[in-house]
């Protein structure tokens, strides 16, 4: 299946590694141009990598997306490289885990900055051109917390039903510009922030960490957790021309983990 991506710009955040990495990966083996973005200097070697295995244009850009100026400023980076921004893949680290009585204010409000500021700042910097194009595609990387929440998650819980909302308002703003807002629901996927998770959770039990991820795989249908690529595959989808009615959806890639009936 052509998804009609070949020369498109795609813009990933926090595409160093995880969820973001395996994103703008399967972009790239589609033939998109790719701007990636991450924090740390390792962004560089990410961006060179994919352009030598799919033979595409990427760059790395180093910004911070809790901080707006960072987020103008990649966003302008990539627009100056590619002269402009088809797909936007917002995305970012999760908060930390806990119950409420755990979580400073100064903890709510970095949540807040990584998980939704960041998303607003991103689509505002990028929206002017897509509108002026006439066509493109804001994919955002939430979680299966929105539509199950995830024990001992609140602040996760909580700032990504906020980019719920804000998406699928945004979605009927943009629609008449040929822009689709989706989201995406990673389920229990194996990445760092997965380990990180369960390492969190086989702490507070006193268990071991293989522990928590056979609970895990206990509540999942497919009895296994997923790989970021089977993660990937629908963002590819989603930002491609075929996906051009589908908007406004909170999508899961979760091996059936939620139970609810929408």
């Amino acid at each position: 299946m052509d998804l009609g991506l070949k020369g498109k710009v795609a813009f990933v955040a926090a595409s160093s590694r995880g969820l973001g990495a395996a994103i703008a990966e399967e972009l790239a083996a589609e033939g998109a141009r790719i701007a990636c973005c991450a924090r740390t200097a390792e962004i560089h070697a990410k961006a060179a990598a994919l352009a030598s295995r799919y033979g595409v244009d990427a760059i790395g850009i180093e910004a911070d997306v809790s901080q707006p100026a960072d987020v103008t400023r990649a966003v302008d980076a990539a627009i100056a490289r590619f002269g402009q921004v088809d797909v936007l893949v917002t995305n970012a680290g999760g908060p930390p885990p806990g119950p409420f009585e755990s979580h400073t204010p100064d903890a709510w409000e970095k949540a807040v900055a990584l998980n939704l500021h960041s998303v607003v700042n991103l689509v505002r910097a990028a929206l002017p051109g897509m509108k002026a194009r006439r066509w493109g595609r804001i994919l955002n990387v939430t979680s299966i917390a929105v539509k199950q929440p995830v024990d001992n998650l609140i602040l996760s819980n909580s700032v990504r039903a906020a980019v719920t909302g804000f998406a699928r308002t945004l979605a009927n703003e943009v629609a008449a510009f040929n822009i689709t807002v989706n989201n995406l629901l990673p389920g229990y996927t194996r990445t760092e922030r997965l380990d990180q998770l369960a390492a969190a959770n086989a702490a507070a039990k006193g268990v071991a960490k293989e522990a928590a991820f056979a609970t895990w795989e206990q509540q999942i249908p497919m009895g296994r957790v997923g790989e970021p690529r089977e993660f990937a595959a629908l963002a590819a989808f989603l930002a491609s021309e075929r996906a051009s009615y589908i908007t406004a959806q909170n999508i899961a890639v979760d091996g059936g983990w939620i139970r609810s009936l929408l």
